[in-house]
């Protein structure tokens, strides 16, 4: 492998062209387009035999598109000789379901694993897995990156008094504490229960005191901001002066942008795995980006240095 070279999909290009001008380098040339009759084309326009290749593209809205095009895009560059081919999926589409927790139910994140690898990948790079047993679906090196360091010193900087960290479900409470260490706050954890299979969550309990503190929600992502909204008004219920959250991943599906807008939460913080563009850019939403993060990691990966490194 003599020759980095970084592709992208048609999911995120912005993203990709971040992580290229880190990287000091250009976007690879390829075509990829959709024929009328919904068929996904892709025609690499440079040669990359022998060369390490890095597709970006998160398995983000349109989701089964974007999955097809990745798997597409794969097949391609392992058909063009590529030397080595890392699928970079910055959003992990399908990782909420991760375990048979009902009868007669799929594991699709497993099933995603085994696509992606027969396409062609020789390894993943992501980022915040809804659940870390995915890594073990995969029987290629996977390589787990965490916004946990961007969103923190966001806050950090912030320097928000009297703050409480609160997980917004027991899942998470193990990043939840880390966060609340790294700022010197105190932790409180939401308990709750959801509803069937419908997007629909039944908030508990508060465990932990809120009264009179500024409170920070942590979640990996939000999706159409219903549990979002419950957390922040459940606190405020319980005496929270000011709700601010943030998350890794920017789903926003649905209702979600209407029900941020309509919430008193202060700021939703979240990083650009996922675009946030169009009617979904508002005020109270900040995107931090995850160019450099992903661009030091490719750099590593290419070079042979440790990727866990970068988080020590």
């Amino acid at each position: 492998m003599d020759e980095l070279k970084v592709f992208s999909g048609s999911a995120h290009p912005a993203l990709a062209g971040a992580v290229c001008d880190y990287l000091g380098m250009r976007v690879g040339e390829a075509e990829v387009f959709e024929f009328s009759n919904e068929n996904i084309f892709v025609r690499i326009l440079e040669n990359v035999r022998q060369r390490d290749v890095f597709i970006i593209q998160p398995i983000c809205s349109p989701v089964n598109k974007n999955l097809m095009e990745l798997l597409i895009m794969l097949d391609a560059f392992r058909r063009a000789s590529a030397a080595r081919i890392t699928a970079v999926v910055p959003y992990y589409g399908y990782g909420r379901t991760d375990k048979k927790d009902q009868p007669r139910v799929p594991i699709t994140a497993r099933l995603i694993a085994d696509l992606i690898t027969t396409a062609g990948a020789n390894r993943l790079l992501t980022v915040d897995l809804h659940a870390g047993q995915i890594q073990g679906f995969f029987t290629i090196p996977v390589d787990e990156l965490t916004a946990r360091s961007i969103l923190t010193q966001y806050f950090k900087e912030k320097a928000l008094e009297n703050l409480v960290v609160v997980a917004t479900d027991i899942g998470i409470s193990k990043v939840a504490r880390d966060v609340a260490a790294t700022l010197g706050a105190s932790l409180a954890i939401i308990e709750k229960r959801r509803v069937g299979n419908v997007d629909v969550t039944e908030t508990l309990n508060v465990i932990g005191d809120v009264e009179g503190k500024c409170a920070l929600t942590v979640d990996d992502e939000i999706d159409t901001a219903g549990s979002l909204v419950g957390v922040v008004d459940t606190l405020l219920e319980r005496g929270a002066t000011e709700v601010y959250s943030c998350c890794t991943h920017p789903v926003f599906s649905g209702p979600a942008i209407e029900r941020i807008a309509a919430s008193p939460v202060k700021e939703v913080v979240v990083t650009d795995t996922i675009p946030v563009d169009g009617e979904k850019k508002l005020d109270k939403i900040t995107v931090l980006s995850m160019a450099s993060l992903i661009g030091e990691a490719i750099h590593r990966i290419h070079t042979g240095l440790s990727v866990g490194a970068m988080f020590e």
